[in-house]
């Protein structure tokens, strides 16, 4: 059996290893420890969904993708390199292989949707004036956004209107990985699933790595390859894993876990009775 693993590890590409690979990272701030030794691996063209409490380090693992920040105990690495060796002109190399669709989306308030958009290509790429028009054009076009709102303020806009200039932002400079923070937070149902199509319809088309977090249970079973769970620390026994959950999202549902269960049906039931048990031990 050894000699059959050795031959497959000796005969596996480049192609073969994940894009992105988080190794025993541990992050914590100051005394708080949000990440504990997790081993996280993100395969080519894979939509991987991050969820769980908030609070329970979601956030902080997009963060750490694109070395953003820097893991406490742990290596990142991106496309076999690790993000702590490279020089600062190599980090942003490496971030512009990155698209970053925030939880409110962080469009520039001051700027107008064309420049909002715009504001990627003018920064990296030497592109025409024509060539940057025709781009803004097709990005907001792809995201479903009608003509005529270039000239507007993000302040114009409704809450589904401006997820959908950060999405077409994001994909200004043709992103190898999409990240995705919450990107349904604050809307109704319907636009939270115009947000899904697109999220959806981005990965097919592009051919493009997604990592999302989200709490909305809808997101993940129509846009997830894959799910991961975490747990907050706090509520963990001491060398308990703090991933709960890896797998399809298919399985979450029946998971012999209570946790995942509970998460996944919205059900408070053991979350009161901690607070409960809490309350009475202070």
């Amino acid at each position: 059996m050894s000699d059959v693993g050795s031959l497959d590890l000796s005969t596996s590409t480049a192609k073969d290893e994940p894009l992105i690979s988080l190794r025993s990272i541990t992050m914590s701030f100051r005394q708080q420890t949000v990440l504990r030794d997790l081993d996280i691996n993100i395969t080519r063209g894979e939509t991987l969904c991050i969820i769980g409490e908030s609070g329970c380090g979601k956030t902080v693992l997009l963060k750490l993708m694109i070395a953003l920040l820097k893991p406490t105990q742990g290596t990142v690495l991106f496309d076999g390199k690790n993000l702590a060796k490279l020089k600062e002109h190599e980090l942003t190399q490496v971030r512009l292989r990155f698209g970053f669709l925030f939880q409110m989306a962080a469009l520039f308030d001051s700027l107008t949707i064309f420049d909002n958009v715009a504001f990627g290509p003018r920064e990296h790429q030497n592109l025409p004036d024509e060539e940057v028009v025709r781009l803004v054009s097709d990005r907001l076009i792809e995201v479903g956004l009608p003509p005529g709102l270039e000239q507007k303020k993000p302040a114009e806009l409704s809450g589904g209107q401006r997820k959908r200039v950060g999405l077409a932002r994001a994909l200004a400079l043709n992103p190898e990985v999409m990240l995705y923070d919450e990107p349904t937070t604050g809307l109704d149902p319907i636009m939270s699933d115009v947000i899904n199509e697109l999220i959806l319809q981005t990965q097919k088309t592009k051919k493009t790595t997604g990592i999302v977090v989200t709490h909305d249970m809808k997101t993940v079973s129509k846009v997830a390859d894959r799910v991961v769970m975490l747990y907050p620390l706090a509520r963990l026994r001491p060398g308990e894993p703090q991933m709960i959950y890896d797998g399809p999202p298919e399985g979450l549902e029946d998971h012999s876990d209570t946790r995942v269960r509970q998460f996944v049906r919205g059900e408070a039931g053991e979350r009161l009775r901690e607070m409960a048990q809490a309350r009475r031990d202070g």
